[in-house]
């Protein structure tokens, strides 16, 4: 009898370390898993990463997916072999869509809306006395000016005009910063120096540059490329668009990455060449519309694909669609090391490593020019690539495809 109490006793303890065990597991999990799900509708819920993790969805009120965004939304509990609970989670249901993978490299040209300010500097006035009149009215480093005296700015000489013919008189200038837009009252200094009426500030109009394209629309020609947004070199803030376009590159040379010092890839813009136009720059990245000519070129060297949701990324084994030669991409194999189920940044969602000897040779890994470059795995558009990692240039950042694709069909 007493050694029956015993088993019965070893038994319990037994039971009990287990569930406290799985319990301690589902509380790892959780931590571990997103808040907010998309998925087709009617789709049972796996996480590629955690297969032993799933759900299933009862519809409840519709739950945009985002602003403008129209789908079905779903509340559900994420389980553990189906039987304990890990998470409770929002889904939002919507039909994943198919588009072009890119990894076409494309040059950028912006027109910024307005001018922005990139460095502040003093002005020595005719009592030899220095001053800085843009600092004296509030004008910060990245503020955009948007208008002058009542007129529209565009650019670096309609403003520089508009100053040096104030006679010294104050001026209302409209800023942009963080969004918001407000007034300052500039009064001009005379620069013994440049003879005339100066505000002590340096702008930038527009800025270029190389990018890849990540996916497009065949039937809209909307296009989405980069997978983070261009920011000033100077400011490292986000570069507001008034106008822009997409112009064909040919890559001619690759400046290899090293330790310490990323690469770049080298190449000039097809003269006379037009893809489209570029209407938006934001976080995850540049958006624009193909002429029907670029669709049916870009579409002839090129896949389509679904787009994967983060639910159905894992580890493992993926490839990049790229260019770092000529204007027509390539596969390149390539390993994803992490992923951020639960992330909230726009651009750094998975960690990636470059494993193809032939690119690792070409390139020593990702470089600058790479970004928007679209990742592939299991037949599906899963992310695209997005910051190379300084101290090791075979690893970097890449975004989620489905951060991409919100935006495109807005």
């Amino acid at each position: 009898m007493r050694i029956k109490r015993k088993i019965i006793k070893s038994t319990a303890v037994i039971l009990s370390v287990g569930v406290v065990g799985l319990f301690g597991t589902a509380e790892y999990y959780s931590s571990h898993l997103p808040s907010i799900l998309t998925a087709e509708t009617g789709e049972e819920i796996k996480i590629a990463e955690y297969p032993e993790i799933s759900c299933y969805s009862s519809p409840i009120n519709a739950i945009p997916v985002s602003a403008g965004a129209k789908s079905n939304g779903c509340q559900a509990t994420l389980t553990l072999f189906g039987a304990i609970p890990v998470k409770n989670i929002e889904i939002h249901e919507a039909e994943a869509p198919t588009l072009v993978a890119g990894g076409n490299p494309f040059g950028i040209k912006l027109l910024m809306d307005g001018v922005m300010v990139t460095e502040l500097g003093d002005i020595e006035n005719t009592d030899g006395t220095k001053i800085c009149p843009a600092k004296e009215a509030g004008i910060e480093v990245g503020d955009v000016i948007k208008s002058a005296d009542g007129i529209n700015i565009t650019s670096n000489s309609e403003l520089q005009k508009i100053i040096s013919e104030s006679d010294g008189n104050k001026l209302k200038l409209i800023i942009s910063r963080n969004n918001r837009d407000f007034p300052v009252f500039l009064k001009p200094e005379y620069s013994q120096q440049a003879e005339t009426w100066r505000g002590g500030m340096w702008v930038r109009d527009s800025i270029a540059g190389i990018g890849t394209m990540t996916f497009f629309d065949k039937s809209t020609g909307e296009f989405a490329g980069l997978g983070h947004p261009v920011c000033d070199s100077d400011t490292g803030e986000l570069v507001p668009i008034y106008s822009g376009e997409a112009v064909p590159v040919e890559i001619t040379d690759t400046k290899k990455g090293v330790k310490g010092i990323p690469g770049e890839l080298h190449g000039q813009f097809m003269y006379g060449g037009s893809f489209g136009i570029l209407n938006d720059n934001n976080d995850c990245g540049v958006y624009g519309l193909l002429s029907e000519s670029a669709v049916n070129a870009l579409s002839a060297n090129c896949e389509e694909y679904k787009i994967g949701y983060r639910q159905d990324i894992k580890t493992g084994e993926a490839e990049i669609l790229t260019t770092v030669s000529g204007d027509v991409p390539r596969h390149y194999k390539i390993d994803i090391e992490k992923i951020d189920y639960n992330s909230t940044e726009n651009t750094k969602n998975m960690i990636i490593r470059i494993t193809d000897d032939e690119l690792l040779e070409r390139t020593g890994g990702i470089v600058q020019g790479m970004s928007g470059s679209p990742i592939i795995q299991n037949g599906k558009i899963i992310g695209a690539v997005t910051h190379v990692f300084v101290s090791d240039a075979t690893k970097g950042y890449a975004i989620f495809a489905e951060n991409m694709a919100e935006f495109i069909g807005d």
